[in-house]
């Protein structure tokens, strides 16, 4: 009849489109980005009693739950604004320069949004109000008038964030030695000084080390900017700290429940990330900083 080969046609298609349809759900099923976030879970490194001198001995926090995080009024991108920004402040050299230039490739793998590199503006118009002399003879600026007067209200159009870079050394307030960083979550600014991540001074001795501690604090800052408070769950990116010892304890890596809230905010392919971040740590000699990230990549493989 005229109407067989067409009937068996037909049935062939119905039988591919359910498998097809199998195939996609368990792929999807595959893809679940809460398995992903189960799966690296054992990688977590629980924090230990904190000992004298750690961020966590002089500050009780409470921390953030990923539920807590999910009822927080979030800075998150839109269509409209999801670029982040970096501006240098200040004078800085050559090699200062390549740092500031790997810092804002990390930042766009790191948080998966477009980061844009400024051109710098020069600090020389900080008031002697908002500056100190420190007794070796370097300055300082303070840090909240850079965030009020510099930042605040100057995020470009289509930016989520605007977070400085400074030559000089930071303070926050009179009576603090100095910090390594700053952010405001309501005005969605933040700044980071370049000056003791150096050794005081660059070199191709301490690139490396410098610019490890500059991506770790920057991308630290900016997660509070979108919202993550101090980690005190487990060894994190997003872990306090109060000194250059323990910044270079922590991680490069959020921990899982982190990694949770920032997938929730901004949304990305997880694998993408990791297998990004691989890759800039082999390029630029930070090793260990790779192996770290290829743990939670093998979790999943």
């Amino acid at each position: 009849m005229r109407f067989s080969r067409p009937s068996i046609i037909c049935t062939k298609t119905i039988l591919l489109l359910l498998l097809s349809s199998f195939l996609s759900c368990h792929n999807r099923k595959e893809k679940n980005p809460m398995h992903y976030f189960d799966a690296i879970a054992a990688n977590d490194i629980k924090m230990g009693k904190p000992r004298e001198g750690e961020w966590l001995f002089r500050h009780k926090e409470k921390g953030q739950t990923f539920e807590a995080y999910k009822k927080c009024r979030l800075v998150k991108p839109t269509q409209d604004k999801s670029v982040l920004y970096l501006l240098p402040v200040g004078d800085f050299t050559e090699l200062q320069q390549k740092a500031l230039l790997a810092t804002r490739q990390y930042t766009a793998i790191f948080f998966q949004l477009k980061t844009v590199l400024l051109p710098p503006v020069s600090d020389k118009t900080v008031p002697s109000f908002a500056m100190r002399q420190e007794e070796d003879g370097h300055m300082q600026l303070l840090a909240p008038y850079l965030l009020d007067s510099l930042l605040k209200g100057k995020i470009p159009q289509d930016g989520i964030a605007l977070h400085a870079i400074s030559a000089q050394d930071l303070y926050p307030q009179n009576d603090w030695n100095y910090v390594f960083g700053l952010a405001s979550y309501v005005d969605s600014v933040g700044i980071t000084s370049i000056y003791r991540l150096q050794n005081q001074q660059l070199d191709t001795a301490n690139f490396k080390l410098c610019l490890r501690r500059l991506m770790k604090i920057t991308s630290h800052e900016i997660g509070h900017i979108l919202s993550l408070r101090h980690c005190i769950y487990a060894k994190c990116r997003m872990n306090g700290t109060n000194s250059l010892d323990e910044t270079d304890q922590t991680p490069a890596r959020l921990c899982s429940e982190c990694q949770r809230k920032l997938f929730y905010n901004i949304g990305y392919d997880n694998v993408q990330r990791l297998k990004q971040l691989i890759h800039f740590c082999q390029d630029n000699g930070l090793e260990n900083d790779a192996a770290v990230f290829k743990t939670d990549l093998d979790a999943i493989e």
